[in-house]
């Protein structure tokens, strides 16, 4: 099997090869007067038309890749090698560590930095491809024209611009597509290319932004100002270009780091004009050339539908556990057969708060150590979060909280046993990750007798209050848990505080409510527990839009554009793609939902069924009189260290490790993060390796 999987990359690679290649080759001379015609003139159907040489060429590649992906990840996980090979640290170190630290794109590691420079060499390369063919005879078309040749180069400058924005939009939707085969195929998760997507979004809205202005200064000195309004039932639509323009504006403005931060409820409602961008965007352009950025997008709606169609289901909150630091634990049923990595997040809604807002927050429970229990950390710090403690911790009892959850969504595997030594950095909730990580690594020490490395875990706390957020490290369980075979020791650092503080704070507290029949256990999304449907989705809502566009082009457009004098509208003929597509989309994910989640259910009942009688909710949940101050506290508060009224010397601790692979992993503020950054990147001690953790809390 392993064999069939190494011919299968391989193939991919190549594949994808070729698929850059063609990148290249895109805006050169060759390809427009030479390749480009060849191909449409072997591919001329009166099924799909033009469009159907563009769909050949640029979309199906892609999703040939992410369907065949799909059936790689499956065997891999099928017979135990769900991870993706990983890079051999020896060979690949020195790119993993960071080399720009401080200044706008923050920590990017040497290997990030090479993937962005090639990036921009390919736009640099396209541009001036692009701009050297069009002024080849540009005095020429300047006479033909009437213009001045200053003026037919704005206008060839201006259409360059657009050109070269395609191909960031064509990559644009990559990253956020959280069940993508095609970044785990690359060992990526969506929740560490979100900046990917921010670098491409960045430059898109410059190249867009500019290409409009090209053209609105052209208009103006050639006195063309119509041109704005102009809505071509042919060729390309002006006034469907400057809506999705301006579209565009509205969530570049509002996604810039300090109003983003300040107002995110404001840069969340506005990225939804994401829909009215690309749909104008179709119009303006026509579908034909709208198949360029089509497989990211399309991808990107079949992930996107599927996560809406999990997130319509309310999920079973068994319990909440109200910590005093203003933080609360909540603790879902889930079904066995989900499994996930540590460090991996869900996304929540709860209706009673808002019904539109959805916020990332991280797993701690281990999917091994509580095969039927998730759980999840919320610090009060936003208005959104902040209504939800108060509700949890009400005077008033409360008996039901409707939930609903995407997820969970992390990295392929996790390999923290490769290392010596593991130190661990965070500041305020950015703990809530290495939860996660110790107690799969409790669970490996307890059940799969391998060597776990050193473990220091060094938190930063403003408060001695937040030191409560340690009583998580340990779960809440029934069984007994061995952590005599851990070696971790705890320094956690009070900042603001001298010495500790006792305000006769509220006393922890848990919550249980009552089962519902409606809510369900969180299960898996398709996708990354089921590579197979995914692969099946994708490859089938893509021949259901070809079978369905086929067919109206055949006999429907083709007879208009043949027999008559009339031509087709270019917007009409898109529209009917868009829909089409959404169409295909919608049937083939509903169907494969509804067929898992009626399968899931039976195996739920068959689980209930073989459990006594008297059991109507998970073991875990039936330990109601045991709160988180009846548990052993060897594992944390005899582990602890607390220092007051000061910050850790994390030079002096870095360098103090010993052991020839020490692991460095930062999860906390941007300042932490560039600190450790700067430390592990100077090159003063080769053995410290880093790594950067996002969190959600």
């Amino acid at each position: 099997m392993k064999m069939v999987r190494s011919a299968l990359k391989l193939f991919l690679v190549l594949l994808f090869l070729g698929y850059l290649v063609l990148w290249l080759m895109m805006p050169t001379k060759l390809y427009f007067e030479h390749w480009l015609p060849e191909i449409r003139s072997k591919t001329n159907s009166t099924y799909f038309g033009p469009q159907g040489s563009t769909m050949l060429v640029y979309t199906f590649p892609i999703l040939f890749i992410a369907t065949m992906g799909c059936v790689y990840l499956h065997l891999g996980k099928k017979h135990g090698e769900e991870s993706i090979e990983r890079v051999q640290t020896s060979k690949f170190t020195t790119l993993k560590q960071p080399a720009l630290v401080k200044g706008p794109l923050v920590i990017v590691s040497w290997m990030e930095l090479s993937f962005l420079t090639m990036f921009v060499v390919l736009l640099a390369w396209s541009t001036t491809s692009y701009l050297n063919g069009m002024f080849v005879h540009i005095d020429q078309m300047a006479s033909e024209t009437g213009l001045l040749v200053w003026e037919a180069k704005l206008e060839m400058s201006g259409l360059t611009l657009g050109l070269v924005g395609n191909i960031c939009l064509a990559f644009l939707f990559f990253p956020v597509t959280r069940g993508s085969s095609i970044l785990r195929l690359i060992g990526l998760t969506s929740e560490a290319c979100v900046r990917y997507h921010i670098w491409i979004g960045h430059i898109a809205m410059i190249m867009f932004t500019s290409h409009g202005l090209c053209y609105f200064i052209f208009w103006a000195k050639t006195e063309q100002m119509a041109q704005v309004l102009k809505w071509d039932k042919i060729e390309v639509s002006n006034m469907a270009g400057e809506i999705a323009l301006l579209s565009g504006l509205a969530m570049w403005a509002t996604s810039l780091p300090r109003i983003r931060r300040k107002m995110f409820e404001l840069f969340y409602y506005t990225h939804h004009l994401y829909i009215l961008f690309v749909v104008f965007f179709v119009f303006h352009v026509g579908f034909t050339y709208s198949c360029i950025m089509l497989p990211g997008f399309y991808l990107f709606l079949v992930d996107r539908f599927l996560r809406f169609l999990q997130s319509q289901q309310r999920v079973s909150l068994v319990s909440a556990r109200i910590l005093p630091c203003q933080t609360v634990e909540l603790n879902f049923s889930k079904s066995p057969e989900l499994s996930y990595t540590p460090t991996s997040i869900v996304f929540v809604n709860v209706p009673g708060i808002s019904k539109l807002q959805w916020h990332p927050f991280t797993v701690i429970s281990n999917s091994n150590m509580n095969p039927d229990k998730l759980s999840i950390v919320i610090k009060s710090e936003g208005s959104w979060s902040s209504e939800l403690y108060q509700k949890l911790s009400s005077p008033f009892s409360m008996d039901r909280l409707e939930v609903s959850i995407e997820g969970p969504y992390g990295p392929a595997s996790t390999d923290f046993l490769r290392h010596d030594t593991l130190v661990m950095l965070s500041g305020g909730s950015g703990i809530t990750p290495f939860i996660s990580i110790i107690r799969e690594l409790i669970f490996k020490a307890n059940n799969d007798g391998v060597k776990i490395p050193q473990i220091l875990l060094i938190c930063a706390f403003k408060r001695s209050i937040d030191l409560t957020m340690l009583e998580l490290i340990l779960p809440v369980s029934g069984t007994t848990i061995d952590v005599s075979c851990l070696q971790l020791q705890i320094e956690a650092y009070v900042t603001r505080e001298k010495a500790a503080v006792d305000d006769n704070h509220m006393p922890l507290r848990t919550i249980w409510f009552k089962p519902n029949a409606l809510d369900a256990p969180v299960s898996a999304i398709l996708g990354p527990n089921s590579w197979l449907w995914l692969g099946l989705i994708i490859s089938s809502s893509f021949v259901i839009f070809l079978l369905l566009i086929g067919i109206l082009t055949r006999y429907y457009i083709y007879p208009i554009d043949l027999g008559s004098n009339l031509k087709y509208a270019t917007s009409a003929r898109a529209g009917f793609n868009m829909l089409f597509i959404c169409l295909a989309i919608a049937i083939t994910s509903t169907t494969a939902y509804l067929w898992n989640k009626k399968r899931n259910s039976k195996a739920m009942r068959q689980i209930q069924n073989m459990d006594t009688p008297s059991t109507t909710s998970p073991a875990w949940f039936n330990n109601s009189d045991r709160e988180l101050e009846s548990l052993p506290h060897q594992s944390s508060f005899q582990a602890t260290k607390v220092h007051y009224g000061e910050r850790p010397d994390l030079k002096r601790i870095l360098f103090e490790r010993k052991g020839s692979s020490v692991g460095v992993i930062v999860s906390g503020p941007r300042e932490l993060r560039q600190e450790v950054a700067t430390i592990c990147g100077s090159g003063l001690a080769g053995n410290l390796h880093f790594e950067s953790i996002s969190f959600s809390w």
